[in-house]
């Protein structure tokens, strides 16, 4: 029988997956100055999804393989591939015209976007303020994000307008995941809607070739590598055992630290300046992500909130 992991032995490889994404979205920032940002993120999630269904195949590292139906095939496709193929566009178009720190931000506000996804305008008086709260403080962080001082810096409306774009995109994915993953593991929804989202984007890919050069040296082929291997599958693999032992909610938490660790990375690897306004709109929506994660209930106890 295996013996369950230390909880300081999962604490450290959610560390470890925070930091390898955290120098993944660097590395991103650092070849869409000089790639063509399609192309990009096809040919990363190309390789990274078809080496992950090697691994699935012939090894036992991302748990086993399913044989798909016809219609599993169709709707990782329509839902998954298509879904992560639009995100990356986004994301990597946002890499390009705002700071890396900055969009790490936007997707840190996610789970506060599914909360209000997936409640709307039902349920109970309590879960109503309760996401309304958590939105207003995301909206707030965005809106700080949003002022006048990086805008005269690296950032541009565009790219702060793209990096919320790509918040929604990402929740959105995460959202056709969750559906998918009811007849698939997450190791194999990861894998096929990679590899389907680089299909899905090659046609863009060859349009952005004939209108920009392809520039390419060791320094870009290491970065796109390491956005592969480590941003992509040991991240993944890393992540995926924190979710088999701790709850979702409790791994979630880890999210809060990828910007801090993408500024870091952009900061001391490309000399990006971390702006005034990064620190504050980071308070604001990792107290938004807290509040939509909490339980007010169990926290301040029934007679502090109003009734059902």
């Amino acid at each position: 029988m295996t013996a369950k992991p230390s909880r300081s032995s999962i604490v450290a490889c959610l560390l470890a997956a925070v930091a390898l994404w955290g120098g993944n979205n660097a590395g991103v920032k650092y070849l869409v100055r000089n790639w063509p940002p399609v192309f990009t993120g096809s040919t990363r999630f190309l390789c990274a999804g078809l080496l992950m269904l090697g691994l699935l195949r012939w090894t036992r590292l991302l748990g086993p393989a399913t044989r798909l139906s016809p219609d599993l095939k169709r709707r990782l496709w329509l839902r998954g591939g298509l879904g992560l193929a639009a995100y990356i566009a986004v994301f990597n178009l946002a890499l390009r015209f705002t700071s890396a720190s900055h969009v790490a931000l936007y997707l840190g506000a996610s789970p506060v976007w599914a909360l209000l996804w997936e409640g709307g305008a039902g349920g109970s008086r309590s879960a109503r303020l309760k996401r309304g709260g958590a939105a207003a403080l995301a909206l707030s962080g965005v809106a700080v994000l949003f002022g006048p001082t990086p805008l005269r810096g690296t950032g541009s409306a565009a790219g702060e307008l793209l990096g919320l774009s790509a918040s929604v995109l990402w929740t959105h994915y995460g959202r056709q995941c969750r559906a998918l993953a009811r007849g698939l593991s997450g190791a194999e929804v990861a894998a096929h809607t990679m590899w389907q989202a680089g299909v899905l984007m090659i046609p863009l890919a060859l349009l952005e070739l004939t209108r920009q050069p392809l520039p390419w040296n060791p320094a870009f082929l290491a970065v796109q590598g390491y956005c592969v291997v480590a941003g992509g599958i040991l991240a993944f693999a890393l992540w995926n055992h924190g979710l088999r032992h701790w709850k979702t909610s409790e791994v979630y938490l880890f999210n809060n630290l990828i910007p801090l660790s993408t500024a870091t990375w952009a900061h001391f690897c490309l000399g990006e300046t971390i702006s005034p306004t990064f620190w504050p709109a980071m308070a604001l929506i990792v107290a938004g992500v807290l509040a939509s994660q909490a339980n007010w209930r169990k926290l301040l106890g029934r007679n502090w909130l109003p009734a059902e």
